[in-house]
């Protein structure tokens, strides 16, 4: 199956507000056309309605009767050009039978005073007919009243043809219409165009990260929120994958190291034994050597293994009601009996109330045992450990606080990261860098957090938080 074929931005949103634009012109200028041409015809019709009713105190003579003259041609003449029209109404009048006395020729006159009698009697809101030849025609009709005695009818007739529109008003709109389809246009192109270029920057931006260029630069000096946000954002994740990519190298060189070293240790050890350059005492002192390098090795590779088991979710957890006094007891009584340093001093404070929650004892001694493993490293040979128990009506805090040379502040954000490892402590203590990330994960899996509550040069507090 082929690809769509994509478009830009900036030309899809264009061309869409453009057309959007074009229609609803479209239906303005439609609608006000219509406008346009009804208000004409109600002008016009106002114009005969006039007309008619001063040619109908004009054609009565002093004894009440219908007199026509001369002067009834000049009336509707005169009126034409006082009000500017560019026609002339058909003129007809009827006495007091119906019958027609006068008339104005036109093309219509034949049939319209034939019909002239039959329009009396019209209802006065119809303004408008039908000839038999099928052509629309404007009329109005005034009555010729005699002391509240009717004795005549005029009668004003225009074919709807001959309702000539207002050119200028036309001209206006189609001015107006068109100002404005440019107009928006222009402002269309313009916003779109503005708003689309940072958009593609940050696309461009992103091509390069995919080619392994993580230096990009991008205007950050945006007053849109949204725009302002989104190149900050991708800048934030441009650099974060920058570190992250340095990370992951120092993470192949790192584990490359930890993993060769106690290799090569053990086959150069074995490989003395077994050549006999060593014997007796000082071959079992090899050999013990070798040991506890291959459960230094061993251990890693279980890290390693558990870490991606972990990573993927696979985290089993047994929670069993559990007494945490007793439980933090048993956890640094045993840590602190496996220690080779005995100038650590370790310290525990709990309330004196039981607290009783469910939850994985084994989870919580794993996540225990690589923070107090933390604690000794950061403090070398001697210092203090304390281990502090808290508890409220939602949760329960466990505090580990030592009084080490504290994590540098620039590292502080990364320390939960898998394989990252400080740089003071990638120098002197050996290791995967996966003990604080592995520990955050059990922390979740049992429905709580792990974080680092304070870090000084004076010491640091690692806080295990877990719901009741």
């Amino acid at each position: 199956m082929s690809e769509k074929r994509r478009t830009s931005l900036f030309r899809y949103w264009t061309t869409r507000y453009l057309i959007t634009l074009c229609i609803g012109l479209f239906v303005i200028g439609v609608a006000s056309s219509y406008w346009i041409s009804y208000s004409e015809t109600q002008k016009r019709l106002d114009f005969m309605k006039l007309m008619a009713a001063e040619v109908s105190d004009r054609v009565v003579d002093a004894d009440g009767n219908v007199k026509m003259a001369p002067f009834l041609f000049r009336i509707v003449d005169s009126r034409q050009q006082s009000l500017g029209v560019n026609y002339k109404p058909i003129l007809v009048i009827l006495d007091e039978q119906k019958r027609p006395v006068f008339g104005v020729p036109g093309p219509f006159s034949g049939e319209l005073k034939r019909i002239a009698p039959n329009l009396v009697e019209a209802d006065d809101s119809m303004s408008q007919i039908q000839l038999e030849r099928g052509s629309d025609v404007l009329f109005v009709k005034e009555s010729i009243e005699v002391n509240d005695r009717v004795v005549g009818w005029v009668m004003l007739f225009i074919p709807q043809q001959h309702v000539m529109r207002s050119t200028t008003e036309f001209q206006l709109l189609t001015i107006m219409l068109v100002s404005l389809g440019l107009l928006g246009w222009l402002i269309i192109y313009l916003l779109t165009k503005k708003l689309s270029q940072p958009i593609k920057d940050v696309a461009d931006a992103a091509k390069q990260i995919v080619l392994g260029n993580y230096e990009i630069h991008l205007d950050k000096n945006k007053r849109e929120q949204e725009v302002y946000e989104l190149i900050h954002s991708f800048k934030e994740m441009a650099d974060r994958l920058q570190q992250l990519e340095m990370m992951r190298t120092e993470l192949l060189a790192g584990v490359t190291h930890e993993l060769k070293t106690p290799v090569t240790s053990i086959s150069g050890l074995l490989q003395a034994v077994k050549d006999d350059v060593v014997s007796g005492e000082e071959a079992k002192e090899f050999l013990d050597i070798c040991t506890k390098e291959t459960t230094r090795l061993q251990k890693m590779v279980e890290d390693l293994l558990d870490f991606n088991s972990f990573a993927v979710g696979d985290i089993r957890i047994r929670p069993q009601p559990q007494n945490m006094q007793e439980l933090i007891l048993e956890i640094t009584h045993q840590w602190k009996i496996a220690q080779e340093e005995e100038k650590l001093i370790l310290h525990i404070e709990k309330p004196p109330e039981p607290i009783v929650v469910q939850t994985d004892p084994l989870r919580v001694q794993q996540v225990m045992y690589n923070l107090l493993n933390n604690a000794a490293q950061a403090m070398e040979s001697e210092g203090r450990i304390s281990v502090s128990l808290s508890a409220t009506a939602e949760e329960i805090r466990i505090d580990v606080k030592d009084n080490g040379r504290g994590i540098p502040i620039e590292e502080q954000s990364l320390i939960f990261e898998r394989f990252y490892r400080g740089e003071d402590k990638k120098h002197i203590v050996r290791g995967l860098g996966l003990g604080l990330s592995f520990s955050r994960m059990i922390a979740q899996a049992l429905g709580g957090r792990l974080t680092l509550t304070e870090s000084t040069l004076s010491g640091s507090t690692f806080t295990l938080i877990l719901r009741k």
